[in-house]
């Protein structure tokens, strides 16, 4: 029976801000977390939501709820020992409730295509029976403009509520990230780090970000189940958006947040959850609260 283990985080958060100082999440959010484990290909689904609160400073009256949820298909496959491909696909279905009413909006998002290369993979075991394995992947990709983005950035006539409910930033962005796991017997620590590059649609850019975590993990086995509890700290920053070169005010902060999760494996199927709860954040001078992330996936090895 083959030994599949799946840790998967939340990453991401993308602020925007037009014509009103209100921030909320927008459609460009990506999601890469930790690189799954697989010998050749796997094709898996993922359920994300996210949700935040935003009030204006200076009028209480003006507010946010806003509601993100996604289905994701994603895939990876191995090209030799050394090259990995992934790909992901969203459906989003975004929510916004504010001082003006209900909007919602749905459909295909952006997709993210990934290239990822070991530098190393090492395992050695000792005298006392002690196996120390280490990995290092670097990479990068590309986010395409798939999903719609509709919004005239340039009307002053323009609010949030309009740039929230797009389900993509219409923007071809770049990514780079690094991965390194190390694991003594079954206990491991897996670190991650991924800085996104935004570019420019329509004279508006969303800031970039960069994202880093770091979670510890324990494997076992009960009745021929794997089991993989995590537990792990993720850090995020992201810089104000740009309107025809200008930043836009109160966009853009950091968030701190503890990750914690658990994968079961059954032969080539993995099923997994994760939970992100914040402890320390800044997000558009304060305005802006995130209040919960989590994910769930169901993952099959091919």
């Amino acid at each position: 029976m083959k030994r599949i283990y799946f840790a998967i985080a939340l990453c991401a958060l993308a602020i925007s801000s037009i014509a009103c100082d209100i921030c909320g999440c927008g459609g460009g959010n990506f999601y890469l977390g930790m690189l799954p484990k697989f010998k050749h290909r796997f094709f898996g689904v993922r359920y994300q939501y996210m949700s935040s609160y935003t009030q204006l400073a200076a009028d209480a009256s003006q507010f946010s709820y806003n509601y993100y949820n996604t289905i994701e298909l994603w895939n990876g496959w191995n090209i030799g020992n050394k090259w990995q491909l992934l790909t992901f696909v969203p459906y989003r279905i975004n929510k916004q409730v504010d001082d003006d009413g209900i909007s919602s909006n749905s459909g295909l998002g952006d997709i993210s295509l990934l290239a990822n290369y070991q530098l190393f993979h090492t395992r050695k075991v000792n005298d006392k029976n002690v196996a120390v394995e280490q990995e290092l992947w670097i990479g990068g990709g590309i986010k395409l403009p798939t999903g719609r983005f509709k919004a005239n950035v340039n009307d002053p006539a323009t609010t949030i509520a309009d740039v929230n409910a797009q389900l993509g930033t219409g923007s071809t962005d770049f990514i780079a990230n690094v991965m390194y796991d190390i694991s003594i017997n079954s206990f491991g620590v897996n670190t991650t780090a991924t800085y996104k590059v935004n570019t420019t649609k329509n004279s508006y850019q969303f800031g970039d970000k960069f994202i880093a975590s770091s979670l510890a993990y324990y494997r076992f086995r009960t009745n021929g189940m794997g089991i993989s509890p995590n537990l792990g700290l993720m850090y995020e920053n992201t810089a104000g958006n740009l309107l025809q070169g200008q930043k836009v005010t109160a966009t853009g902060g950091y968030v701190s947040s503890i990750t914690t999760g658990v994968e079961l494996s059954l032969d080539k199927i993995a099923i997994g959850c994760t939970l992100q709860t914040p402890f320390d954040q800044n997000y558009a001078a304060g305005q802006t609260q995130l209040k919960m992330r989590g994910t769930v996936h169901v993952t099959l090895a091919l």
